[in-house]
């Protein structure tokens, strides 16, 4: 049972499914999903624990995509997540969780996953809470539990400021105004990468009781749309870093862009992610960018999701 309908959700439905596994799609809408035989859409709301348990019945693992509106993460995810981690504890399936890197907070060097869940704002503190709280109940036998913490997400359908602010821009040959610095390190998780591991983990006893990174493109923003915009034969990108006074005026038309002050260290600090350890155990290793940009100009013709409330 997968709760959630975005892209990662979608895609780790599809691996299932094309595997042979029946796979349950649950989110409020009953929305969204691949169109496939094997998986069936449900319309709930999975906050209700007892309504989310007896949808539950009988599937192996849960796996938790769920996105809650990201300015009201600190009231939304909590009663969510503690729903859904109550609805595997009460039928015997394995937890897995898709995680983000907000838990860490600022870091410096590469980030593995034994740094300290040291989140200075209310959606890292939230984050890590979580999964704290999830490992205490595997700590305690009474779930079985791990988590997939994946970077910023890119490739096609992937909701995401690249996606939304930079990719139509550059095909377009318009400028892009990015809240982000241009030239420096961070670490992107296709969403394919994000959806192989979410599969991966889900069926391996060694990924329990841990949280693992998923595979991630460590590049820059200027990088990653030279290279979309070489591919594509497109004109070369012009883009420009958004000032603190534009995202200030932005926050004024809609939460989403205030909440984006959390997360400054990710998107204007060096960001780079060690994710070695799921190579080494599992073998996932990131999909080459030029296959990860190439796919997302032949999903370009579809206009991506304004990027205006998660």
């Amino acid at each position: 049972m997968i709760i959630g309908r975005g892209a990662t959700a979608t895609a780790a439905a599809l691996l299932l499914a094309e595997s042979g596994d029946e796979v349950r799609m649950v989110s409020r809408t009953g929305g969204g999903g691949p169109e496939h035989p094997q998986v069936t859409r449900i319309a709930l709301d999975a906050g209700d624990v007892t309504a989310l348990t007896k949808v539950a019945a009988g599937a192996t693992t849960i796996i938790n995509a769920a996105m809650p509106a990201y300015h009201t993460w600190p009231q939304t995810v909590p009663p969510l997540f503690g729903a859904i981690l109550s609805a595997a504890e009460r039928t015997g399936t394995t937890y897995v969780m898709l995680g983000n890197l907000y838990g860490y907070g600022p870091v410096d060097g590469p980030l593995a996953e034994d740094h300290p869940l040291a989140a200075t704002g209310p959606k890292g503190e939230v984050r890590a809470r979580m999964w704290l709280e999830a490992k205490a109940a595997h700590d305690e036998g009474r779930v079985r539990v791990t988590e997939v913490r994946a970077g910023q997400f890119i490739g096609p359908d992937a909701f995401s400021i690249f996606n939304a602010m930079v990719v139509p821009k550059v095909l377009a040959g318009l400028p892009a105004v990015v809240p982000a610095a241009l030239d420096t390190p961070h670490s992107f998780t296709p969403v394919g990468d994000a959806a192989r591991a979410l599969v991966t983990v889900a069926s391996d006893e060694r990924a329990l009781g841990q949280a693992w990174h998923a595979p991630v493109v460590i590049s820059s923003v200027r990088a990653m749309a030279t290279r979309l915009a070489e591919l594509a034969e497109a004109p070369a990108p012009r883009l420009a870093e958004m000032t603190d006074r534009e995202l200030t005026l932005l926050g004024a038309t809609a939460p989403l862009w205030d909440e984006l002050w959390e997360t400054h260290h990710m998107s204007h600090r060096p960001f780079v992610v060690d994710a070695s350890r799921i190579e080494s155990t599992f073998g996932l290793t990131a999909t080459p960018l030029d296959d990860v940009l190439t796919a997302t100009l032949q999903r370009a013709k579809i206009p991506p999701r304004p990027l205006t409330t998660a």
